[in-house]
Formats: structure tokens, sequence, C-alpha cells
């Protein structure tokens, strides 16, 4: 059951997590189309997570109230409580930890265990039977549970039996259950990257396990030889429960020409370096989850200020927006000589998952005009009537930035190791 030479990792992941903690606080809730979403009672907002039950109807993650309504219009709504959530994914991170010591958080809802070292406690797949009947037996919530011999397989294991599914996946079953899979149903290729793939004719995980190393590298950089890697089921990654705490900074700084008193001057060298922040992060395709800034004062006084993100960003909007209030706080009004912006808590862009928060379902919600004026205009002049600019640019030939509009909720973490 143990490989002599190798690991055996769990990808624990719950079920539909905020609508079964809601199920679960309120019983009455189960068996029926509970989504979670902002202003029900305004029909504003967009859907944070739904249930099974929702999800059949054809509702999703991220679609306006208004349509998920229109396609199920006994869904029931919930406003977020996301105390409620922290405490079930607390909850839930303490069971995994009764199993090993080496449990690395993902998100709030799921995460890696390696347990390769416990086998006093029993077969994988009895552990993992036994995880997932104490989740559900101490806390009445669901997850699904992949078993591998690495990360990137477990990953995709946990994928394959929703809600309640333990699946064992070993790398001889990568040819037969992963290859036949289109290349975008594989964990770490986003929508933009399988585009890009299917430009050089990989459609497939099995035509990306087959690809030119190359080709690869020419069209996605250093990512394009990962994800070959990872789709003929090779995955050196160690399970470390450290390693959400390893930031990694992408950052600028500048002297200026003389000191600067001016705020309205200040504010446009913060533009400038937001400008060049936000390149540099789009060439590495990260976002951020933490943003600082460096002000040092013309007697070379230096003070560093970080604040932690609603939710991660990666456009200049977003950096700047956040940067100036910060600088705005802390300026004491004297000479600057020195302004940086630096951005820390990074994670690739394409794997970021979108989890709305209190505050960003709200500022999804405010689109909700917008997105049903295109829709009406899409059902009666067709889907082509309206696109993106970014789209239009590239069938033009011109190479786009890799912006993102993804999120992702960290908070589970905030009384960890975070500023």
């Amino acid at each position: 059951m143990y490989p002599k030479n190798g690991r055996v990792i769990f990808h624990v992941d719950m079920n539909s997590f905020y609508a079964s903690v809601e199920m679960a606080y309120d019983p009455s809730l189960k068996g029926k189309p509970l989504a979670i979403a902002g202003n029900p009672e305004e029909r504003r907002g967009i859907i944070v997570t739904c249930s099974y039950e929702a999800r059949s109807f054809g509702v999703k993650t991220t679609m306006p109230l208004w349509e998920a309504k229109k396609l199920c219009p006994q869904l029931i709504i919930k406003t977020p409580n996301f105390e409620r959530y922290r405490a079930a994914s607390s909850g839930m991170f303490d069971i995994l930890r009764q199993f090993s010591d080496l449990v690395e958080p993902v998100s709030i809802d799921e995460g890696y265990v390696d347990i390769t070292e416990s086998k006093d406690l029993g077969s994988p797949l009895f552990i993992a039977e036994t995880i997932q009947k104490r989740i559900l037996e101490q806390l009445d919530l669901p997850c699904s549970i992949g078993i591998a011999p690495n990360k990137f397989l477990a990953k995709m294991a946990s994928d394959m039996k929703k809600p309640m599914g333990i699946t064992i996946l070993r790398k001889r079953d990568v040819s037969r259950i992963l290859w036949p899979l289109d290349v975008g149903e594989m964990h770490g290729v986003g929508k933009k990257t399988a585009e890009k793939l299917d430009s050089i004719g990989i459609r497939t995980i099995a035509d990306l396990a087959g690809s030119n190393e190359i080709q690869l590298k020419a069209l996605l950089g250093i990512n394009g030889a990962r994800l070959r890697e990872r789709a003929n089921g090779v995955d050196s990654r160690p399970v470390d429960p450290e390693s959400i705490y390893d930031f990694k900074s992408i950052g600028n700084s500048t002297t200026l020409p003389r000191d600067i008193a001016n705020q309205q001057e200040l504010l446009k060298v913060l533009d400038k370096l937001a400008d060049q922040v936000e390149a540099r992060m789009k060439r590495k395709q990260v976002v951020s989850t933490i943003l600082g800034i460096t002000i040092r004062y013309k007697d070379r006084k230096t003070i560093n200020r970080s604040h932690k993100l609603d939710n991660p960003a990666g456009r200049k909007e977003e950096i700047v927006e956040a940067a100036k209030a910060l600088f705005i706080k802390n300026w004491n009004g004297n000479p600057v000589r020195l302004l940086g912006i630096t951005v820390t808590g990074l994670m690739e862009a394409e794997s970021a998952v979108k989890q709305l928060d209190l505050f960003s379902y709200e500022q999804e919600a405010e689109k909700e005009h917008l997105v049903q004026t295109v829709s009406k205009l899409k059902e009666k002049f067709g889907k082509s009537i309206i696109g993106r600019a970014s789209s239009h640019l590239n069938q033009q030939g011109i190479r786009k930035s890799s912006g993102n509009d993804t999120s992702f909720n960290k908070d589970f973490l905030q009384n960890k190791k975070q500023d």
C-alpha cells in the first residue's frame, strides 16, 4: 500500500464549501438549491458559490444573481458569513493534522497532506476514508480526496469524484486516465494558456505530454516545461506546511531628481511605479496579496509600510489605488527623497481561485447592469456582437499583456504569520 521509494499524498478538497457550511449551520437548507451571494433583497450581486442542487439548474460561481434566479426561480440566497467559514476551515485543518504533521493549506477549503510516515494508522485508502468520515461527522461537511504519489496527481484525482469521492491516481494510470482529457481540464492550465497551446496543436493532455519542450518554452516560458512534466505525471514539489508563508516579491523604487513635498507630484511618481510593477507581474503571470510602500525622507529616514489586500491584485489600477492610500496614510508631509512599491504574497495568476469576499462581491455587483445589457445584446444580435478590445487586438496580431481579474481569498490565514 505504501511505496518503497516515493510518497503518498492526499489532496483534500471541501465540496461546495460555503454552501455546505450554511447547510451544516441550518440543516433545513439541505437538499435545496442554495447560493451564497450579496444583496439578495435587491437581486443584485454575484454568486460566490452554490450547492450541487443549484448547479443542476445551471447556476455557477461568479454568475450574476439575476441570471441565476432566472435559471432557478426557487434558488435560496444567503449572504456570506466569513467568520463561520473561517471557523469551519480551521476545524477541517485541525482534523487533517491529526493524521500527519505535513499539512499544506492551499486555500480556505483545500490542502495537501503527506501521509507517507503515517503507516501505523493504516492503509492510504483507510486513512482517506477515516478523514472523510471524521470531517463529515464532526463538522457535517462533505469533501473529496485524491490519493497519489505527488501533489499534481492528487489534485487531479480529487476533482474526479464530487461530492464525497475518494480517487486513487497512480503514475502508471496517467496515460489511460489523464491523457485523453482536454488540456484545459488539467490543473494549472487556465483558459488563456489552453488557447496558446491550441495555437500550436496541443489540445489534449497527451498532446502536451509528448510536445516539444523547446517549442513550449518559447510559447510559455519556464511554465511550459513544468506543464509538460505534469502532463507526464511528474511533480517533485514537497508538501510544505510553511510554503504558504514563503512570500517572494516584486518591487520598483526611484530616487527623485529633487526632494519633493508636493503631494500631487508624489502621487504621480507612485502612478509610474505602479506601471512598472504591473508590467513585471504580467511577465511573471502572478497576482499579489500584499502591497507595501517605501518612503525615504530628505534626512534619509526610511519607513516601510504594508497592507494585506482584500483580494489579490495584478492590474495597475488596483496596485496604484492601494499604494496611494497607504502613502497618504503614512506620509508625514516632509520632503521625500525616494519612493517605492513592493508586492508580495505572490501566486500564479492562472491558478488563482476566485473566491469573492465581503468586499469584492459588492464591487462585482456594480457591474450587473452592464452584464445584463451585454447579455441582451448578444441574445438579439449574436455572441460576436460584443467582445473584449484585447481579443480584437489579438486578431490583428498585437500581443496583449496577461491581465487577470481572478481573486483568491486567503483571509483564513488572518491569525497566522501575517502583518
